[in-house]
């Protein structure tokens, strides 16, 4: 019989990967997906042919983490036996703007869908999102599962609540409950608004004459960045274990903001300077200078380390937008 999975947050970057992932490993399929006027699809179309019979053995279905009398329902209706909690406001700098819409959807969502969980009558695994981002102006280096907290942003501070909880059920009533404690992991499937797409898209655009010139922010911020298709495999493999723990998923290796700009341009063959400009509207009221994950425990007990590195990672995705 077929395992199910369910998935929030199914139609992002880390959502349509992880789909694929558990397709190709013989899983049916289900997420949910918001209400808008638009359908807004496009990293799942490939795989989820609405006008067929069985849709490729991905199914949609119409909620929101807002609403945890929908959850609970569908939970009950589908009866997943892996549950993937990737949806959330995720732009770290669009939750200092919608701070509360933030909270209620990555912190009390995710919640909402732990006391879904509890309420039925098997027992379900269920895999968390948690992010770098928790450990805000950190307190050693590089950062590990033991690393303290210290969040600076209304998405890290629900974040970490979101985190807390899921170790607080696993503890409590013994749910299979994990926590992935992702660093920054890019594709050319990452949102237009994050600063790495934004970098590369912006300058496929310049070298084909679309564009003459760039707006980032900080540009001396330093993170670890990965390659989101390897880092879903990592979310599966946590549910496939005999017990639930966290695990830091990154690569060990820490790149600025300019760097990032500097191998994009230059394997456009540009020089950045004539086209990136500072604007501060772009800058965070505080910010996160140094992002650097070990990656020692998933590597041990996972069997899981990245094999895409930081060069690789922005011609994947330089090269995607090229030839789109």
């Amino acid at each position: 019989m077929k395992k199910k999975a369910f998935i929030t947050g199914i139609t992002g970057q880390d959502g349509s990967y992880l789909a694929e992932l558990l397709l190709e490993k013989g899983y049916e399929v289900h997420g949910i997906v918001r209400r808008n006027s638009t359908l807004f699809r496009s990293r799942i179309d490939h795989i989820h042919k609405a006008d067929e019979l069985d849709n490729n053995g991905i199914y949609l279905h119409y909620g929101d983490l807002s609403d945890g009398t929908n959850i609970s329902r569908l939970l009950h209706q589908i009866r997943p036996d892996e549950v993937y909690n990737l949806g959330a406001q995720s732009h770290v700098r669009i939750s200092f703007d919608t701070p509360v819409y933030t909270a209620d959807v990555d912190a009390l969502g995710t919640l909402r869908l732990l006391e879904a969980l509890r309420s039925l009558d098997y027992p379900v695994r269920f895999y968390q999102a948690s992010s770098s981002e928790m450990y805000g102006k950190v307190l050693e280096v590089p950062q590990k599962e033991t690393t303290p907290f210290y969040p600076r942003s209304p998405y890290a501070c629900a974040k970490a609540y979101a985190h807390f909880q899921t170790v607080n059920y696993r503890e409590s009533y013994g749910m299979f409950a994990c926590c992935g404690i992702l660093f920054n992991h890019e594709s050319p499937r990452r949102g237009e608004n994050f600063v790495t797409k934004k970098i590369t898209k912006a300058v496929a655009e310049i070298k084909v004459g679309k564009r003459t010139e760039l707006f980032l922010g900080n540009l001396d911020s330093k993170r670890d960045w990965g390659y989101a298709k390897e880092y879903v495999e990592a979310m599966w493999l946590m549910l496939q274990q005999e017990t639930p723990d966290d695990y830091v998923i990154a690569t060990g290796e820490t790149h600025t903001v300019k760097e990032f700009v500097e191998e994009t341009f230059s394997l456009a063959g540009l020089d950045w300077k004539d086209y990136v400009k500072f604007d501060k509207k772009y800058t965070r009221p505080a910010e996160v200078d140094l992002l650097v994950g070990d990656y020692t425990k998933a590597k041990k007990e996972l069997g899981w380390e990245p094999q895409v590195r930081f060069k690789d990672l922005v011609k994947i995705m330089l090269d995607a937008d090229m030839q789109e």
